[in-house]
């Protein structure tokens, strides 16, 4: 995939960018840093983890979820507490208001390939665990819930304490939606970075 995206980037004429990778998409983020280390400036990972984390094999997820997309995204991205409890419901009622141009949804095929594409991230080498974050030199800001039930938190930790040059920024009370739930705070820390 890291291959695929730098050829788009080459055919927009990117030489250079920052990079902002949640969840799946930070894992895309670390390997292409990793690969393509010239052409990325700075890294924001929302909710990811290293390759080989902890939980990162996801054996108890199933594509079967996809059936209920709302109780999917509140049991996801949003603590039981009331407080995250309502600011999912107010994100759902948001997405309710988009009536055109709307996403379509995720097939069965598609959410397949992505479970096993972190089945496959998420395997522990065996050997030299976190090399690889070892070698990933760029600034890198790694934003987590501390109640993240789809990544667990010791992933941003390990992120942490693995990547070189890594600042670790970890809400409470936020699941894997935190930068959704906590958007004002976030978007006036992405700043500082």
């Amino acid at each position: 995939m890291t291959a695929d995206f730098v050829s788009f980037c080459r055919a927009l004429g990117l030489d250079s960018f920052d990079i902002v990778g949640f969840s799946l998409g930070g894992m895309m983020a670390q390997q292409l840093a990793f690969e393509y280390p010239n052409m990325v400036r700075r890294i924001i990972l929302l909710g990811t983890g290293p390759r080989g984390g902890e939980g990162m094999t996801f054996t108890e997820l199933s594509v079967d979820e996809l059936q209920d997309p709302a109780r999917l995204l509140m049991n996801a991205f949003f603590t039981p507490s009331d407080a995250s409890q309502a600011a999912g419901r107010a994100y759902l009622e948001r997405l309710k208001l988009r009536t055109t141009d709307q996403d379509d949804p995720v097939s069965r095929q598609a959410a397949i390939a992505q479970l096993e594409s972190i089945r496959e991230w998420g395997a522990i080498p065996l050997e030299n665990r976190f090399a690889m974050l070892g070698q990933i030199r760029q600034p890198t800001l790694i934003v987590h819930g501390n109640k993240d039930v789809v990544v667990m938190p010791i992933n941003a930790f390990l992120l942490a304490q693995h990547l070189p040059n890594a600042q670790l920024i970890m809400y409470p009370d936020a699941s894997h939606g935190r930068s959704r739930n906590t958007q004002r705070s976030f978007s006036s820390m992405r700043g500082c970075f």
